[in-house]
Order: C-alpha cells, then sequence, then structure tokens
C-alpha cells in the first residue's frame, strides 16, 4: 500500500493514529511471537489510562484496525498494520529530517515529529521522503 493511497486524508484521528502506531511499535518487539500486544502494555507505551486505551481500542475495533482476542491481547487487522506502519515511517522520516536537516536534539526531534506526523498530506510527506533519499537518507519502509 503506497503512502499516498492509505494517509491522503488520514481516516483516523490524530489520537487514533497514535494508538495505532503504538500498537504497531509494541508488536514489532513482540514477546508471545503472534503479533499482539496487551493493553497495559500500550497504556504504559503511551502513558495513558488502561480505560483510555480500552475506548481507544472500541473506536480502532469499529475501523476494522485491530481485533482484541478473548484474552484480552490485541492485534492489528492487515489494514490497521499497512496504516500504522505508514504513520510509523512518517514518523521516522520527519525526526531524522528535524534531526539532520535542521540540527533539532534528537529528544526534542521525536516529539515533534509525533505532532507532525498526523498534519501533513501524502503530497508532502512523499516529497520529503523522495528530498530525503536525495540527500543519501534512507527511511525503511
Amino acid at each position: 500500500m503506497s503512502y499516498e493511497v492509505a494517509h491522503d486524508d488520514h481516516v483516523l484521528t490524530k489520537a487514533s493514529e497514535d494508538y495505532l502506531e503504538a500498537i504497531y511499535r509494541l508488536s514489532l518487539e513482540d514477546a508471545a511471537g503472534d503479533g499482539s500486544v496487551r493493553s497495559v502494555d500500550v497504556a504504559e507505551h503511551l502513558g495513558v489510562s488502561k480505560a483510555s486505551v480500552n475506548k481507544a481500542l472500541s473506536t480502532l475495533k469499529e475501523a476494522d484496525m485491530v481485533e482484541q482476542s478473548r484474552y484480552g491481547r490485541v492485534a492489528l487487522t492487515e489494514k490497521g498494520r499497512e496504516y500504522a506502519a505508514l504513520v510509523w515511517r512518517a514518523h521516522r522520516t520527519l525526526r531524522l529530517f528535524l534531526e539532520s536537516d535542521l540540527g533539532v536534539e534528537p529528544e526534542r526531534a521525536d516529539a515533534e515529529a509525533c505532532l507532525m506526523e498526523h498534519a501533513l498530506s501524502a503530497d508532502t510527506m512523499l516529497r520529503l521522503i523522495e528530498y530525503l533519499k536525495r540527500q543519501g537518507l534512507v527511511i525503511p519502509e
């Protein structure tokens, strides 16, 4: 799925994208081996309550982005995984640009990339990715 297809209209809110990205990032470190994560780990990762995670999961389930087992573990659907991967790539791209081209210190670059990833259009993000490629910097998909 291209960045443009999934991200042109940001079908999810900033908050929902943050939850989706957190689930994705945690699933990459999955100790269980099945790509699922515990909602308590999502809460800890984002610094929010478990109740907030449960509310967000309801929204993400309705959007067909996540599934939750009867034991409570959360897994991304294919649609959710593709969307989350794009959000995470946008985050890393913006962080790299802020650090390498603008000299922003890493912690601030990370925090500001998190804000920016939700606002940029697909066209602007694609242009930034191409710009960084021309500079010899590659952001894996």
